[in-house]
């Protein structure tokens, strides 16, 4: 049975506004990494502030650390949850087929998107004081998909693609220890291993994608992740790095 992971807290609400939120609130006096697990959020937020659908049964869950380093390399801490979350989707399917990684942040099963990533930072100077990653999974039941953009993937669950039915906590604990390994092999070694275990979980590497901003898009092949955790696509322009935009297939 998998431990839960030394010198990480874990705080348990029935109800809160965002588990984001109450990181923010326990920040300044929070000793070591923490989890904080919701049942029910009543302001869950995705990326770029855009309202998150959190059905009963999925999990809600922020890992608030206190990291060192610039922005930059705090960033990178994306790629650490996401090859996490798929480590923590393994070990409750018993398989990893059907499970990639969409960057810059979302973890896609049978091509839905199945959990995603946010990270929100305070800092001082060219530090950060506090991280905070809010992990969404769809366990138990998907948001219609009306709920989400036009254009973006279909919305999938655990339990409805492969019949998987595991509790928030549960699923927690072993994203917490995956992503324990994975924190520890970032901070010995930096970001290449991370990149390189990343780039073998990717979707559509390879494949001809678009990466939207909101005053730009580009299509092009799928290259790469760099050194910096961009996105790298050939173009008709050649190639172009692009460290932020909302990608579609």
């Amino acid at each position: 049975m998998t431990q839960w992971p030394q010198g990480y807290g874990l705080h348990i609400l029935q109800e809160v506004d965002s588990t984001l939120n109450e990181a923010a609130r326990i920040a300044p006096t929070a000793q070591g990494p923490v989890w904080i697990l919701a049942h029910h959020q009543t302001a869950a937020r995705g990326r770029r502030g855009r309202a998150w659908a959190n059905p009963k049964g999925n999990l809600a869950a922020t890992l608030l650390l206190r990291p060192e380093g610039n922005p930059e390399r705090a960033a990178l801490r994306s790629f650490v949850a996401a090859l996490a979350l798929f480590d923590a989707c393994v070990a409750v399917t018993g398989r990893a087929s059907g499970f990639s990684l969409k960057w810059p942040n979302d973890v896609l099963l049978n091509g839905g998107k199945l959990a995603g990533i946010l990270l929100e930072s305070t800092g001082h100077g060219h530090g950060v004081s506090h991280l905070a990653i809010g992990i969404g999974v769809n366990l138990s039941e998907a948001p219609l998909p009306q709920a989400v953009e036009p254009g973006a993937v279909r919305p999938v669950s655990l339990l409805s693609e492969m019949g998987v039915d595991v509790t928030p906590e549960d699923f927690l604990t072993e994203l917490a220890a995956a992503y324990s390994k994975y924190e520890t092999q970032f901070v010995t070694y930096g970001f290449e291993p991370i990149r390189t275990a990343w780039l073998d979980r990717a979707a559509r590497l390879g494949e001809v994608i678009t990466a939207r901003t909101a005053t730009s898009e580009s299509v092009g092949t799928f290259e790469t992740v760099d050194a910096g955790g961009n996105l790298v696509l050939n173009t008709a322009k050649g190639r172009v790095s692009i460290p932020a935009a909302d990608v579609f297939f």
